[in-house]
Protein backbone atom coordinates (compact mmCIF):
# COMPACT_ATOMS: atom_id res chain seq x y z
CA UNK A 1 0.00 0.00 0.00
CA UNK A 2 2.48 2.35 1.09
CA UNK A 3 4.47 1.37 -2.49
CA UNK A 4 1.37 2.52 -4.34
CA UNK A 5 0.65 5.63 -2.52
CA UNK A 6 4.00 6.96 -3.37
CA UNK A 7 3.56 5.83 -7.07
CA UNK A 8 0.16 7.91 -6.92
CA UNK A 9 1.54 11.12 -5.52
CA UNK A 10 5.24 10.89 -7.88
CA UNK A 11 2.39 10.74 -10.80
CA UNK A 12 0.10 13.85 -9.37
CA UNK A 13 3.20 15.65 -8.96
CA UNK A 14 4.47 15.06 -12.53
CA UNK A 15 0.98 16.07 -13.55
CA UNK A 16 1.08 19.17 -11.64
CA UNK A 17 4.39 20.65 -12.64
CA UNK A 18 3.44 20.34 -16.45
CA UNK A 19 0.63 21.93 -16.10
CA UNK A 20 2.42 24.60 -14.21
CA UNK A 21 4.58 24.73 -16.88
CA UNK A 22 2.01 25.01 -19.32
CA UNK A 23 0.35 27.58 -17.37
CA UNK A 24 3.29 30.22 -16.87
CA UNK A 25 5.82 29.64 -19.34
CA UNK A 26 5.64 31.22 -22.43
CA UNK A 27 5.29 29.13 -25.87
CA UNK A 28 8.44 29.77 -27.95
CA UNK A 29 9.74 29.27 -31.37
CA UNK A 30 13.22 28.76 -32.49
CA UNK A 31 14.69 32.24 -33.78
CA UNK A 32 15.77 32.71 -36.81
CA UNK A 33 19.41 34.43 -38.21
CA UNK A 34 19.09 38.06 -39.93
CA UNK A 35 18.96 41.69 -39.79
CA UNK A 36 14.96 41.46 -41.56
CA UNK A 37 14.24 37.94 -40.01
CA UNK A 38 10.98 37.47 -38.06
CA UNK A 39 10.20 34.61 -35.49
CA UNK A 40 7.49 34.98 -33.21
CA UNK A 41 4.65 33.45 -31.41
CA UNK A 42 2.09 34.85 -29.30
CA UNK A 43 -1.36 35.57 -27.66
CA UNK A 44 -3.63 37.60 -30.27
CA UNK A 45 -6.90 38.90 -29.17
CA UNK A 46 -8.96 37.80 -31.87
CA UNK A 47 -12.32 38.74 -32.24
CA UNK A 48 -12.69 39.04 -28.34
CA UNK A 49 -10.88 35.35 -27.27
CA UNK A 50 -6.99 34.88 -27.32
CA UNK A 51 -5.70 33.13 -30.39
CA UNK A 52 -1.84 31.75 -30.53
CA UNK A 53 0.06 32.89 -33.82
CA UNK A 54 3.02 31.85 -34.95
CA UNK A 55 4.79 33.85 -37.73
CA UNK A 56 8.32 32.79 -39.03
CA UNK A 57 10.48 34.38 -41.97
CA UNK A 58 14.11 35.22 -43.03
CA UNK A 59 12.45 38.16 -44.23
CA UNK A 60 9.49 39.89 -43.18
CA UNK A 61 8.99 41.65 -46.38
CA UNK A 62 8.61 38.46 -48.08
CA UNK A 63 5.35 37.37 -49.01
CA UNK A 64 2.88 36.50 -46.31
CA UNK A 65 1.46 32.78 -46.61
CA UNK A 66 -1.30 32.49 -44.27
CA UNK A 67 -2.13 28.36 -43.53
CA UNK A 68 -5.62 27.53 -42.04
CA UNK A 69 -5.68 24.05 -40.23
CA UNK A 70 -8.05 21.51 -40.98
CA UNK A 71 -9.62 19.13 -38.49
CA UNK A 72 -11.52 20.62 -37.13
CA UNK A 73 -9.62 21.34 -34.35
CA UNK A 74 -6.39 20.19 -35.04
CA UNK A 75 -3.31 22.63 -34.80
CA UNK A 76 -0.75 22.06 -37.37
CA UNK A 77 1.95 24.38 -35.86
CA UNK A 78 3.71 21.31 -34.49
CA UNK A 79 4.69 20.73 -38.25
CA UNK A 80 6.29 23.92 -38.62
CA UNK A 81 9.37 23.19 -37.79
CA UNK A 82 10.16 19.80 -40.06
CA UNK A 83 8.18 21.07 -43.20
CA UNK A 84 8.44 24.73 -43.67
CA UNK A 85 11.46 25.65 -43.17
CA UNK A 86 12.13 25.86 -47.15
CA UNK A 87 8.88 28.36 -47.45
CA UNK A 88 10.64 30.31 -45.03
CA UNK A 89 13.52 31.36 -47.19
CA UNK A 90 10.85 33.18 -49.72
CA UNK A 91 7.82 33.82 -47.46
CA UNK A 92 6.29 35.32 -44.21
CA UNK A 93 4.68 31.89 -42.70
CA UNK A 94 2.14 32.24 -40.62
CA UNK A 95 0.37 29.43 -38.45
CA UNK A 96 -2.37 29.64 -35.94
CA UNK A 97 -4.61 27.79 -33.43
CA UNK A 98 -8.42 28.40 -34.82
CA UNK A 99 -10.30 29.36 -31.34
CA UNK A 100 -10.77 26.15 -28.95
CA UNK A 101 -7.95 24.71 -30.27
CA UNK A 102 -4.15 24.15 -29.16
CA UNK A 103 -3.09 26.97 -27.68
CA UNK A 104 -6.14 29.21 -28.12
CA UNK A 105 -7.77 26.98 -26.35
CA UNK A 106 -8.74 28.22 -22.75
CA UNK A 107 -9.49 26.49 -19.22
CA UNK A 108 -12.46 29.64 -18.73
CA UNK A 109 -13.84 29.90 -21.94
CA UNK A 110 -16.84 27.79 -23.17
CA UNK A 111 -17.07 28.09 -27.51
CA UNK A 112 -20.88 26.58 -27.77
CA UNK A 113 -21.63 28.31 -31.03
CA UNK A 114 -18.57 27.64 -32.79
CA UNK A 115 -19.39 27.33 -36.51
CA UNK A 116 -17.51 27.41 -39.72
CA UNK A 117 -18.59 31.61 -40.45
CA UNK A 118 -17.15 31.85 -37.03
CA UNK A 119 -13.98 30.69 -37.61
CA UNK A 120 -14.02 32.74 -41.33
CA UNK A 121 -14.79 35.62 -39.28
CA UNK A 122 -11.89 35.04 -37.03
CA UNK A 123 -9.50 34.62 -40.19
CA UNK A 124 -10.47 37.79 -41.47
CA UNK A 125 -9.55 39.25 -38.50
CA UNK A 126 -5.90 37.67 -38.08
CA UNK A 127 -5.55 39.00 -41.64
CA UNK A 128 -6.11 42.38 -40.53
CA UNK A 129 -3.73 42.19 -37.97
CA UNK A 130 -1.22 41.06 -39.95
CA UNK A 131 -1.60 43.92 -42.86
CA UNK A 132 -1.49 46.29 -39.79
CA UNK A 133 2.06 44.23 -37.96
CA UNK A 134 3.52 42.34 -40.58
CA UNK A 135 2.63 43.64 -44.13
CA UNK A 136 1.33 45.89 -46.00
CA UNK A 137 0.53 43.59 -49.16
CA UNK A 138 -2.24 40.65 -49.90
CA UNK A 139 -2.03 37.96 -48.32
CA UNK A 140 -1.56 34.56 -50.21
CA UNK A 141 -3.90 32.14 -48.05
CA UNK A 142 -3.65 28.51 -47.61
CA UNK A 143 -6.43 26.27 -46.69
CA UNK A 144 -5.74 22.40 -45.44
CA UNK A 145 -8.89 19.96 -45.44
CA UNK A 146 -11.57 21.27 -42.77
CA UNK A 147 -9.68 24.47 -43.28
CA UNK A 148 -10.56 24.66 -47.34
CA UNK A 149 -13.76 25.26 -45.73
CA UNK A 150 -12.85 28.48 -43.39
CA UNK A 151 -10.50 29.79 -46.01
CA UNK A 152 -12.85 30.07 -49.01
CA UNK A 153 -15.69 31.09 -46.51
CA UNK A 154 -12.61 34.01 -45.81
CA UNK A 155 -11.81 34.86 -49.19
CA UNK A 156 -15.65 35.02 -50.37
CA UNK A 157 -16.50 37.23 -47.34
CA UNK A 158 -13.13 39.60 -48.17
CA UNK A 159 -11.86 38.33 -51.43
CA UNK A 160 -9.79 42.01 -51.63
CA UNK A 161 -8.18 40.94 -48.94
CA UNK A 162 -6.49 38.16 -50.27
CA UNK A 163 -3.63 37.68 -53.48
CA UNK A 164 -4.70 33.77 -53.90
CA UNK A 165 -5.45 30.61 -52.52
CA UNK A 166 -4.43 27.58 -52.29
CA UNK A 167 -6.18 24.27 -51.50
CA UNK A 168 -4.34 21.35 -49.98
CA UNK A 169 -6.87 18.44 -49.60
CA UNK A 170 -9.64 20.84 -50.79
CA UNK A 171 -13.45 20.19 -49.41
CA UNK A 172 -15.63 19.82 -52.23
CA UNK A 173 -18.63 17.23 -51.82
CA UNK A 174 -18.08 15.76 -48.10
CA UNK A 175 -20.65 13.01 -48.48
CA UNK A 176 -19.39 11.75 -51.51
CA UNK A 177 -15.67 12.02 -50.48
CA UNK A 178 -16.55 10.18 -47.09
CA UNK A 179 -17.80 7.18 -49.43
CA UNK A 180 -14.91 6.73 -51.66
CA UNK A 181 -12.55 6.61 -48.31
CA UNK A 182 -15.65 3.85 -46.88
CA UNK A 183 -15.49 1.87 -50.21
CA UNK A 184 -11.78 1.60 -50.51
CA UNK A 185 -11.44 0.60 -46.71
CA UNK A 186 -13.79 -1.92 -47.23
CA UNK A 187 -12.46 -3.32 -50.33
CA UNK A 188 -8.99 -3.33 -48.53
CA UNK A 189 -10.82 -5.30 -46.03
CA UNK A 190 -12.26 -7.72 -47.82
CA UNK A 191 -8.82 -8.87 -49.59
CA UNK A 192 -7.72 -9.04 -46.22
CA UNK A 193 -9.96 -11.33 -45.06
CA UNK A 194 -10.75 -9.08 -41.95
CA UNK A 195 -13.92 -9.84 -40.82
CA UNK A 196 -13.71 -7.68 -37.65
CA UNK A 197 -13.08 -4.73 -39.56
CA UNK A 198 -15.86 -5.49 -42.38
CA UNK A 199 -17.93 -5.64 -39.92
CA UNK A 200 -17.17 -2.44 -38.48
CA UNK A 201 -17.57 -0.84 -41.97
CA UNK A 202 -20.97 -1.76 -42.62
CA UNK A 203 -21.85 -0.60 -39.44
CA UNK A 204 -21.75 2.75 -40.19
CA UNK A 205 -21.85 2.37 -43.61
CA UNK A 206 -25.78 4.03 -44.17
CA UNK A 207 -24.77 6.90 -41.42
CA UNK A 208 -21.87 8.09 -43.60
CA UNK A 209 -24.01 7.62 -46.78
CA UNK A 210 -26.37 10.33 -44.97
CA UNK A 211 -23.92 12.12 -43.96
CA UNK A 212 -24.01 11.54 -40.21
CA UNK A 213 -20.46 10.00 -39.74
CA UNK A 214 -16.78 9.99 -41.22
CA UNK A 215 -15.26 6.56 -42.31
CA UNK A 216 -13.17 5.19 -38.85
CA UNK A 217 -9.77 7.07 -39.92
CA UNK A 218 -8.12 4.35 -37.89
CA UNK A 219 -9.38 2.10 -40.48
CA UNK A 220 -8.56 4.12 -43.13
CA UNK A 221 -4.93 4.68 -42.18
CA UNK A 222 -5.13 1.21 -41.79
CA UNK A 223 -5.16 0.29 -44.95
CA UNK A 224 -3.05 3.35 -46.18
CA UNK A 225 -5.63 5.32 -47.05
CA UNK A 226 -4.34 7.94 -44.82
CA UNK A 227 -1.55 10.45 -45.29
CA UNK A 228 1.34 9.20 -47.38
CA UNK A 229 4.77 9.75 -47.81
CA UNK A 230 5.53 11.99 -44.56
CA UNK A 231 6.38 11.75 -41.12
CA UNK A 232 3.06 12.30 -39.86
CA UNK A 233 3.24 13.81 -35.98
CA UNK A 234 1.54 11.17 -33.98
CA UNK A 235 -0.87 10.10 -36.65
CA UNK A 236 -2.50 12.79 -37.53
CA UNK A 237 -5.23 12.21 -39.69
CA UNK A 238 -6.48 15.65 -41.13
Amino acid sequence: MKKTGKVVLVTVTAIVSILLIALFFPTWTSSIAGDHSISTIQQVKINGTNQEIMIRGQDKRNPVLLFVHGGPGNSEIPYAKKYQHLLEKNFTVVNYDQRGTGKSYHFNEAHPNISSDLLADDLIAITDYLNKNVTNKKVILVGHSYGTYVATQAAAKAPEKYESYVGISQMSNTVESEMDSLDYVLKQATKAENKEDIGAIKKVQSKVENGEAFTPRDLVMKYGGGARQIDNPEKNLF
